[in-house]
């Protein structure tokens, strides 16, 4: 596949111009996915060689990473079958501390000698870099857990199911879109298993085995008498689950209000394309919204991407002190503003976690990329900022001696480092629906999914729209909206929020591709929520010019 073809494709969703990153390694049949890979007895034995390597050389750290990722992709328009990509990428990366300063390198050679070559290069790399070093490095202490595995739970191995399944599927889907008056319709879907093995000088072999899944669509309206078009993005959400997250199970899903079915835990792609075909012929002859003040009421599908952009990337330590100035910006969210004690980043609804264990999300795994056992901890706390994501080599900085568990690379080749953990809303602690909800509110938008945004530098001030917008007076939705985008800064956004539904109302968003880091790198990552509501917010028409 051309790259120009495969970024078309890919641009289904978030983040996708960061997918060809995934596609590293080696083009391979689908039934070889299904081969087991190096022996856990093995991969310990490869990964001594490096950390004995190491400590020969006078390195005072050192770890090993053994990977081997492997994908699956299929895409598919209308009624014809696009590409279908099947990837294995296997290697070592060895990460060493020595005269207190970092080193690096990686081989796709796993044998005793390409190992040692590599540790040598890593060693040599951080004594080379060591004549420049101001600080030394101060690794946070880690448990040694000696030898243990972790997996994400799943019911279906997507490896284990058919191509043409999947294809049927998906052409499935296109053919309820198009008998439903779509005029064109993408579809694809990505399946990811990374199988890792970790292991360390302070004592610790952890094999883990980690599985994604992203069904994905945009379906295309037009009025070709009054050359417009509008299209619909799919509602589902990318999962750390397995194939069974396609079955449908009537049980997961929610219902919004004018019939909109919402999906959690399970998705049923055929029926989402069929509700999206109409909607989209819908928002052709949709109200162009009246700029001005509106109480917003935003369900999770919509809501993770504003977590992730205004708080998510915000409370990285690293973006925090600099380090990602360069590439991505910094962050408003200072250290003095934590420091404090008392910093209001938003109202006493907002109770914000970050989760690197909550299952079906993205960014679950039982251990980090440098061997730390996972948690959840308090981001913000009754609106107050109570603390950052950071890894072994940074929480010194903020007074603390426990890795947070978030550090991560793409792959065996990149050198891992802090990414955002999960990130999640916390849902209100007394009964209230989405239908409560829009019952209070006298003149807002009920906003659902991923639209265009845009944010400054600072993660400060910031522009979001969405995928499909409901009016709603007096208590009641009254139709479709189009042409609509809210404006605030992040701390008026998240202090304007004066109500967030219940545990009942709770589902994830998430993104297989948060780039950051200079070279980049994407990483999966889930946000959760119930749908929230923010008094006052100012939205924009997008659709007229002065």
């Amino acid at each position: 596949m051309k790259r120009r073809s495969f970024v078309q494709y890919a641009g289904l969703g978030t983040g996708a111009l960061m997918m060809p990153s995934l596609l590293l390694g080696n083009n391979i049949p689908a039934e070889a996915l299904l081969e087991p890979g190096m022996d856990v007895v093995l991969k310990k034995k490869m990964a001594d060689v490096a950390l004995n390597t190491a400590k020969s050389l006078g390195a005072t750290y050192a770890d090993a990473r053994i990977g081997r990722y492997l994908n699956q992709y299929v895409f598919t328009r209308e009624d014809k079958v696009q590409n279908v990509v099947n990837t294995e990428s296997f290697g070592i990366g060895i990460r060493v501390i020595a005269n207190g300063t970092w080193g690096f390198a990686s081989t796709n050679a796993v044998t005793e000698d390409g190992i040692k070559k590599a540790t040598e290069q890593a060693v040599a790399i951080a004594k080379a870099n060591s004549k420049i070093q101001k600080e030394p490095v101060v690794l946070a202490p880690v448990e040694a857990y000696g030898e243990v595995s972790w997996k994400t739970p799943i019911q279906k191995d997507f490896k284990e199911v058919p191509i043409s399944e999947k294809v049927d599927l998906l052409l499935s889907a296109n053919a309820a879109a198009i008998d439903n008056g779509a005029n064109f319709v993408n579809s694809a879907l990505f399946m990811v298993n990374e199988q890792k093995y970790f292991a360390s000088t302070d004592g610790s072999y952890i094999d883990q085995d980690v599985h994604r899944i992203w069904p994905t669509f945009s379906v295309t309206a037009i009025d070709r008498a009054a050359g417009k078009f509008r299209t619909r993005e799919a509602m589902s959400a990318p999962m750390g689950m397995g194939y069974e997250y396609m079955d449908g199970l009537a049980s997961e899903k929610l219902e919004g209000p004018m019939g909109i079915k919402l999906y959690r835990n399970s998705y049923d792609i055929v029926e989402d394309a069929t509700m999206a075909a109409k909607q989209a012929k819908d928002k052709l002859t949709a109200k162009s919204v009246e700029a001005g003040k509106y109480d917003l009421v935003l369900e999770p599908n919509h809501l993770g991407l504003t977590i992730h952009e205004s708080v998510g990337h915000p409370l990285e330590l690293d973006r925090v002190l600099g380090y990602e100035a360069n590439y991505a910006g910094t962050s408003f969210a200072t250290m003095d503003k934590w420091e404090s004690k008392n910093f209001k980043y938003g109202s006493d609804a907002v109770n914000i976690v970050a989760d690197k264990t909550q299952v079906g999300s993205l960014g679950a795994v039982g251990y980090d990329d440098e061997g730390v056992k996972t948690k959840k901890w308090d981001l913000i706390r009754n609106g107050v900022l109570v603390n950052y994501e950071a890894i072994r080599d940074q929480v010194h900085m903020i007074g603390q001696n426990e890795s947070h568990g978030c550090c991560y690379a793409q792959s065996w080749e990149d050198v891992q480092f802090q990414r955002m953990p999960n990130v999640s809303l916390e849902p209100g602690k007394e009964k209230y629906s989405l239908q409560d909800m829009i019952k209070d509110v006298e003149k807002g938008i009920y906003i659902l999914g991923r639209g265009s945004y845009s944010i400054d530098q600072q993660r400060y001030n910031f522009q979001f729209g969405g995928t499909m917008f409901y009016e709603i007076k007096n208590g009641e939705v009254v139709g479709m909206l189009e042409d609509v985008a809210y404006q605030s800064n992040t701390q008026e956004f998240w202090n304007s929020c004066v109500k967030v539904c219940d545990k009942d109302d709770y589902r994830l968003f998430g993104s297989f591709f948060d780039g950051k880091g200079q070279p980049s790198q994407v990483s999966a990552v889930s946000h959760g929520s119930s749908t929230a509501r923010f008094n006052g917010i100012n939205v924009i028409n997008t659709g007229r010019t002065i």
